[in-house]
């Protein structure tokens, strides 16, 4: 049984607050806490944590640790894990809880490793059971769930985002004990000069969209005139992302066709793919489109909340019993329709549609 709880958090890119996993990991260190009747802690990292700490000194947390300074204020392995190893060192907490971000995931196996602890990652849920603490994390393509008990200390577990509701309190004055750790010079060679990323209508992977739209390879098969239109699909699926702000995905088949000299769609790309050895998204609502609801494709949609589909067959795999709601009509016709009331809807309101709107439309 864990008798003290460490909650490990880094600021947000944005900076002055926390990732919104990081309040999901929050959450679940609570339910912990009350379940196993441990102590819990609260270890920052960043640039300055003080704004970060005032929106969670409301959780009930005995101590903040903080480490802090311009030396904090990026991801770098060396910074990074000697940041964690500090606040690790001075909670002395026998199990530590951590968001699942790119951050973390590079550092903490080897701060474990440091503390002479154990790791997991990829956890998607932690309960308490014959008063153990057991952990639940998927294997084998999300085909097998397994529950995971360690014996060695510190554990350290890193929790997906979407298993946990988040924390919210008042935001409080936070008392917060500053660790100094100075990192060596040779641990600041890695620096960040600057970040390039793709403008907001030429992102097609949106984790907090609150729906999921999902294209399979029939979009770039021959049509009803015996033809591929893969320029029109195209046009129809960029269009409809940029009116409803859903994220997109795509099915294995979709993607591998870049690798077989097949019309793909060019905006499409592995990281798009969900199933096999994609993502497991966890959007409330999902939309599916020429897709034939092949094993992989619907293992990738498990933590969907809803999942809709639309295709010309009515007895295809997906059809039969994997959607809540299927639409049997032409993808090409029904996407029009729909792209023409998101722009209807946008025009009367004189504002880009909400995505709860677009999620309500499909």
């Amino acid at each position: 049984m864990a008798q003290s709880i460490l909650f490990l958090a880094h600021e947000s890119e944005a900076g002055s607050t926390l990732p919104k996993a990081a309040y999901e990991v929050l959450g679940a260190a609570l339910k912990l806490k009350e379940q196993a009747g441990a102590r819990l802690t609260i270890g920052l990292i960043g640039a300055n944590m003080d704004a970060a700490a005032e929106t969670i000194a409301a959780c009930g947390a005995e101590r903040i640790l903080a480490v802090a300074g311009p030396d904090f204020a990026t991801a770098r392995y060396a910074s990074d894990a000697a940041a964690a190893e500090a606040i690790c060192r001075a909670a002395g907490a026998d199990l530590i809880l951590a968001p699942a971000t790119s951050r973390f995931m590079r550092i903490l196996a080897g701060v474990a490793h440091r503390l002479g602890g154990c790791v997991d990652t990829h956890v998607t849920a932690l309960d308490v059971v014959n008063g153990e603490v057991c952990a639940t994390r998927w294997y084998y393509r999300q085909r097998i769930e397994g529950v995971i008990r360690r014996e060695g200390r510190p554990w350290m577990v890193l929790l997906e985002s979407g298993g946990s509701a988040p924390w919210a309190g008042a935001t409080v004055k936070a008392t917060i004990e500053e660790i100094a750790v100075t990192p060596p010079e040779s641990a600041r060679r890695t620096v960040v000069t600057g970040v390039r990323a793709p403008q907001s209508d030429a992102q097609t992977i949106r984790p907090d969209a609150s729906l999921l739209f999902v294209a399979g390879a029939g979009w770039t098969k021959k049509q009803a005139d015996g033809k591929p239109h893969v320029d029109e699909a195209e046009a129809l699926i960029l269009d409809f992302l940029r009116l409803s702000g859903a994220s997109l995905g795509g099915s294995k088949s979709l993607v591998d066709q870049s690798g077989e000299s097949q019309a793909v769609l060019r905006f499409m790309t592995h990281l798009n793919q969900i199933g096999q050895t994609g993502a497991t998204p966890r959007h409330p609502k999902g939309l599916s489109t020429c897709c034939h609801g092949e094993e992989p494709h619907v293992v990738g949609w498990r933590f969907i909340n809803e999942r809709r589909a639309v295709n010309l067959d009515p007895n295809c795999g997906w059809a039969r019993g994997k959607a809540d709601v299927l639409y049997v009509g032409d993808a090409f016709a029904v996407m029009a329709k729909l792209n023409a009331l998101l722009l209807e809807k946008s025009q009367s309101e004189r504002s880009q549609p909400s995505v709860e709107t677009a999620a309500q439309l499909a």
